[in-house]
């Protein structure tokens, strides 16, 4: 064998040794690196205040919203609003063309003051008769007493004046009644009026209330039939919010609860409302339940119909054992648990008693110390662990359900 084949040999074996000692170095490196315990983060529980809110969409809604239609037939001959205009109780919105009324209400009353002037001339001819011969009687006393008329006309005369007296009475008592043909005139004649004035009333269309112009569905100038819709107002008064929130929450709900509203137009303008109402039904088709919110000062940027979202909320503790929700494992199933570190370094599962649940974080109400760190959840039990604190978040906890019921109307 030559010098240089035998040098090959040895230079074979000592790379096959070589590799042979990087295995077992590195063999040994993963069996060390296995031995020593997993790094993980554990946080603390902590004492916070947890909200848990509602969160649910809706439109704002105002307290009346009347559509204003029209009570008569004929033109629209004034149209003095438009849309966004404010209006005051009893202003005049539109006016419909009214010759025709106009001339019937005065027609009418022409009627009533000639049917008054012939009740007056029989109540004025009693009133004169009887004058008449009360003089009469008194002038035929005179003369009896002088000798100059007999007995027998003084007593005519004296039963004439009781008789006209008699019959002014009578004209007088009928004066307050409406069975006498002349008096019965006038009353007609006074309802005809009435009547007249209230069909002339039609012709004039006024605002119930004080609020603001939403629509105008006609024009100057277009022609109109009873009932047909002119102007849709929105009266001024409370606010209110109506949202929809699922049938499975309307045990957290109640009357009084406080809610944070925001318009999805100004989402960083938040308002305070409050659930003034529950509906008493639920709508099967949707399985919603109705919600009604008061807003005791709503801000100038609210509209009708406007889309908000509202988180309404359904449990509040000020002073609560949390920790990050997840941290906690089985939530879904009803049999939470945590995962924490032993005094041995090994990571143990714990059940534990959760109260209020949130998004971000979940109060525990038993199985947990406060000085037991919490592990991830996807730590395997009954592995070694060495530990990492995690200082806890600064913030407030405000815990949200996920989104309930969809837009109001």
């Amino acid at each position: 064998m030559s010098t240089t084949t035998r040098r090959d040999a040895r230079g074979r074996r000592w790379r096959g040794l070589g590799v042979g000692v990087g295995i077992l170095l590195l063999a040994g490196a993963i069996l060390i690196w296995r031995s020593m315990p997993a790094r993980v983060t554990g946080v603390l529980p902590e004492r916070r205040e947890v909200v848990r809110t509602l969160v649910l969409t809706g439109r704002v809604r105002p307290m009346a919203r009347p559509q204003v239609g029209a009570t008569a037939s004929g033109r629209v001959v004034q149209l003095l609003v438009r849309e966004g205009d404010r209006v005051s109780a009893g202003q005049l919105l539109a006016r419909i063309d009214d010759r025709q009324q106009t001339a019937m209400l005065s027609e009418s009353r022409a009627a009533l003051s000639s049917a008054a002037a012939r009740a007056r001339s029989t109540l004025e001819q009693a009133e004169l008769a009887a004058a008449t011969a009360v003089r009469d009687a008194a002038r035929a006393r005179a003369l009896f007493a002088q000798g100059a008329i007999s007995e027998r006309d003084l007593q005519e005369a004296e039963r004439a004046a009781s008789s006209a007296v008699a019959e002014l009475d009578a004209a007088r008592a009928r004066s307050g009644k409406a069975e006498t043909a002349p008096l019965a005139e006038v009353a007609r004649a006074r309802a005809a009026v009435a009547a007249a004035e209230a069909q002339l009333a039609l012709t004039r269309i006024t605002a119930p209330a004080a609020g603001r112009v939403l629509t105008r569905a006609v024009e100057t100038g277009d022609a109109v039939l009873p009932g047909q819709l002119l102007l849709e107002l929105e009266l001024d008064g409370a606010t209110e919010l109506v949202a929809f929130a699922r049938e499975e929450n309307l045990a957290e709900l109640q009357v009084g609860a406080a809610a944070s509203a925001s318009a999805d137009a100004f989402p960083d303008r938040t308002f305070e409302s409050r659930v003034s109402w529950l509906a008493p039904l639920i709508d099967r088709s949707q399985g919603t339940v109705e919600v009604r919110l008061s807003v005791p000062a709503p801000p100038d940027y609210l509209r009708a119909d406007m889309t908000i979202s509202v988180n309404v909320e359904v449990a509040r503790r000020s002073d609560a054992l949390v920790v990050p929700r997840e941290r906690v494992g089985g939530m879904e199933s009803g049999a939470p648990w945590v995962m924490v570190a032993t005094t041995a370094e090994r990571a143990e599962r714990r059940p534990v008693k959760v109260g209020i649940a949130g998004d971000r974080h979940v109060e525990i109400l038993d199985g947990l110390a406060t000085a037991e760190r919490v592990l991830p959840a996807s730590t395997e039990p009954g592995s070694r662990v060495r530990v990492t604190p995690v200082p806890p978040a600064p913030d407030r906890e405000q815990a949200s359900a996920r989104p309930s019921g969809g837009n109001g109307s």
